[in-house]
């Protein structure tokens, strides 16, 4: 029985709080762009303010304190983002439609990496928290990055700057593990050692490959079971996004079992779903149903995200907080827009895909996952790094990317 009639219970504070800065923070941009992407600077803020006013609250969400919350909430909301990424693909015949994602994937990536080790060594970090940061750092992220990427199915319309963009993200969630795995082995192991071969051969080529086939044949499964058997009386005629979701989860689990990515799986298996009766309605009610899920789910972590800073910021100095900006302002955007020289794009789009590479729950959920696999002594460095370049990236990303993207696709008009 509680000791007074309006007792004060700090869970409903939070469930309140969290609440209010929810509505606000989607509300409060329709007077300025009308935009919600903008809107997750204002939840994290949101979520710094009410949660410092919440005795006994705001520690319980420290990704020091509990990684493994953080890795299982930012690994549903990043695998619900990439299934409804690869469902809003329209078109994926072109002459040079795939050449600018590529380049983007297998020349800017790496490069970004290569940098941001360097800048962390340089800044004090040992190897394996240095290639762990720039690991967790590399993927943009398609939570976060609606603005930037291609409308709901049927939409139509896709430019090649959206749909660079959109690909890229729905790619690279997954393409980053695999150098995760490179900075936990330093990290156990040393930098030389027999553990190479075994990295490159199980946790760089069969992974990907496996994830890969895994969405694959799922989509194409789930396809049919949607759209063709019983052939009178479909699913994809008779029911709501949940059974599509549920295959999600099936694809998503059955990946990770065989040692397969399931990020990869995610994505490829919405992409092979949506070439299932393509224009059929329902593709957009499912991306409506995954979409509203995806949001939910963002909203509250970004709220919960902001809590957090308050603990993190003693461990944030000067240099790391440059390596941030630097990423931001300066790496991504050169070797973004150095990897599309002699694409279709002009200067200024390149410069736009270039600069948009959007930073979000995909690096928390990157960073949750080593820090619970593996003791890093610099992980107080390494999450505060990561938030702030979350931070940085959801206010400089989230309140410039709307105009800024559609200017670039309607330059030719």
């Amino acid at each position: 029985m509680k000791d007074a009639f309006f007792g004060l219970s700090p869970y409903h504070y939070l469930m309140l709080a969290c609440g209010l800065v929810i509505v606000l923070g989607y509300w409060l941009p329709r007077f300025f762009s009308g935009r919600e992407p903008a809107g997750s600077a204002l939840l994290i803020l949101g979520g710094v303010i009410t949660f410092g006013m919440i005795p006994g609250v705001a520690p319980i969400f420290s990704p020091l304190e509990r990684p493994g919350f953080w890795e299982i909430t930012s690994e549903f909301a990043v695998i619900a983002a990439l299934f409804g990424t690869g469902l809003r693909i329209d078109r994926v015949i072109g002459a040079g439609l795939w050449t600018p994602t590529v380049r983007l994937l297998v020349i800017a990536m790496p490069l970004c990496m290569l940098a941001v080790t360097l800048a962390g060594m340089v800044a004090g970090l040992g190897l394996a928290a240095a290639v762990l940061l720039a690991a967790v750092l590399a993927p943009t992220d398609p939570v976060l990055a609606a603005d930037v990427q291609v409308g709901p199915p049927l939409e139509g319309g896709e430019h090649p700057v959206r749909f660079a963009l959109t690909t890229e993200a729905g790619l690279n969630d997954g393409l980053a593990f695999p150098f995760i795995y490179l900075a936990l082995f330093i990290a156990s192991a040393g930098a030389a050692g027999e553990w190479f071969g075994e990295w490159f051969g199980l946790y760089l080529i069969y992974k990907i490959v496996v994830g890969v086939a895994v969405g694959a044949g799922a989509g194409w499964l789930l396809g049919k079971l949607l759209f063709s058997v019983p052939r009178s009386n479909p699913l994809a005629d008779t029911t709501s996004g949940v059974v599509a979701m549920a295959g999600l989860l099936l694809t998503y689990g059955a990946c990770e079992l065989i040692e397969g990515y399931g990020f990869i799986a995610a994505f490829v298996m919405g992409f092979f779903l949506r070439r299932a009766e393509s224009e059929h309605e329902f593709h957009g009610r499912l991306h409506g149903f995954t979409a509203a899920l995806e949001h939910a789910v963002t909203a509250i972590l970004l709220v919960f995200l902001g809590g957090a800073i308050p603990a993190l910021l003693p461990y944030l100095d000067w240099q790391h907080a440059l390596i941030a900006i630097a990423l931001i302002f300066v790496i991504r955007p050169l070797f973004g827009f150095l990897s599309l020289f002699r694409t279709e794009y002009s200067t200024s789009q390149r410069a736009v895909v270039g600069f948009y590479g959007v930073r979000g729950l995909g690096s928390v959920y990157y960073m949750a996952y080593a820090a619970g696999t593996e003791h890093f002594a610099e992980a107080g460095v390494l999450w505060a790094t990561v938030v702030f370049t979350i931070v940085l990236s959801t206010i400089v990303h989230g309140f410039t990317a709307g105009s800024v993207v559609w200017a670039a696709t309607h330059e030719e008009e």
